[in-house]
């Protein structure tokens, strides 16, 4: 094993500790977690593979594919947290709107 393979390793693993001590209440995202950190891992120590599979892909080259599905997941990771920021705004307003209401009717 090289310096490079040995650095991308411990750099999954820790991200995978790090979230693993953030998300250790939601399952599914623990599940999601280990499927990313072991493909990672998994492609990190045989990159040949990434290599064929973007072959049969229609993709020149393991690392294209792993840029373009990197580039996916960002978008739909994107997406997720601009649902939950609205969703936040939302509630945030309907709790102001209610406190204010209810101060006004105190007076």
């Amino acid at each position: 094993m090289n310096g490079i393979k040995l650095l991308l390793i411990t750099g999954v693993l820790f991200i995978a500790v790090y979230f693993y001590v953030r998300l250790r209440n939601s399952l599914f995202d623990l599940f999601l977690l280990l499927v990313f950190i072991s493909a990672a891992i998994f492609f990190i120590l045989f990159p040949e593979s990434s290599n064929r599979l973007a072959h049969q892909l229609g993709v020149g080259r393991g690392a294209d594919l792993v840029f373009y599905t990197s580039i996916l997941i960002f978008w739909f990771v994107i997406l997720k947290l601009y649902g939950r920021i609205r969703k936040l705004e939302q509630i945030i307003t309907t709790l102001l709107r209610k406190q204010t209401l209810d101060e006004a009717g105190k007076e």
